[in-house]
């Protein structure tokens, strides 16, 4: 009945428009970057490796397809998770606002699996999402920009990455920047279980998205305790794995706080749709 379900839920996305937004916003925005990349990437290149060139010397094709799709990822991070709101944060309230959340609640299935099957329907949805930006990241860009060793820029310096190395590395940054999306779709999920209609949790959603990323950002002290048990702290933890060293302790420490997100999120709207009051 839970798979039924799911599937239920899962058609109800894809019949909606606004689920294809998400999926046409996301190609746009990638072909924006493509373009300016096109246009004018040597200017970016010389920006990042200025610093460097008194004591380094840069050849061959530095701006490929690995570097831009990581500059991709960079630049999205922020942008995705409203895409994802977008369509979970309406998965329990757009229920209440067209009045068939008591048909829904009448079904032959406890509404514990209710809210598991919208859950499972959000996730493979931000999975498709998911999905579809590493396609265009890795073979498109690719397809356009060739490929080639990677220079990164982070904390601790100019790293080098060996083409070889690479390919694996992103394979573990897509599953960790799902992990973090699929957080979002909890959160929205999560909010809309409260709410009466779809504009709520998805302002709601990126509210505290906003708010998350503000108190993580700030260099004071009182914040210090509770930053790294925000979920947006952890969203860029992709990011390690385009290290050297990659530090795995905190990987697998991203990795936990978001998981267990995702399950008191989700707990969360379990206990309050069942006591959601169908009858007003």
């Amino acid at each position: 009945m839970l798979l039924k379900n799911t599937y239920n839920e899962f058609i109800k996305i894809i019949a909606k428009p606004r689920s294809y937004i998400g999926l046409g916003v996301l190609t746009a925005l990638i072909l924006v970057i493509l373009f300016a990349m096109k246009a004018d990437g040597s200017s970016y290149i010389s920006f990042v490796t200025a610093s460097f060139e008194q004591t380094l010397s840069f050849n061959g094709n530095i701006l490929n397809g690995n570097l831009i799709a990581f500059i991709i990822l960079q630049m999205l991070i922020v942008h995705i998770p409203l895409l994802v709101a977008l369509v979970t944060g309406d998965l329990i309230s757009g229920e209440a606002a067209m009045g068939t959340i008591r048909m829904l609640a009448t079904k032959p299935i406890s509404r514990t699996n209710i809210v598991l099957s919208k859950f499972i329907a959000g996730a493979v949805y931000t999975l498709i999402l998911t999905i579809w930006l590493a396609f265009l990241a890795l073979v498109v860009v690719k397809w356009m920009f060739g490929s080639g060793d990677m220079i990164v820029l982070n904390s601790s310096g100019l790293v080098i990455l060996q083409e070889g190395d690479i390919f694996w590395r992103y394979g573990c940054s897509f599953i960790v920047a799902y992990l973090a999306l699929l957080t979002v779709s909890s959160l929205s999920i999560c909010l809309s279980a409260f709410a009466e209609n779809s504009i709520g949790p998805i302002v709601s959603t990126m509210g505290i998205i906003i708010l998350f990323t503000i108190i993580g950002s700030l260099d004071v002290t009182v914040f210090d305790s509770i930053k790294k048990f925000l979920f947006t702290t952890h969203m860029a933890s992709w990011r390690s794995f385009f290290e050297d060293p990659i530090n795995l302790k905190d990987i697998w420490q991203s990795i936990i706080i978001l998981v267990v997100h995702n399950i008191l999120l989700v707990g969360i709207a379990v206990i309050k749709f069942n006591k959601k009051d169908i009858t007003s």
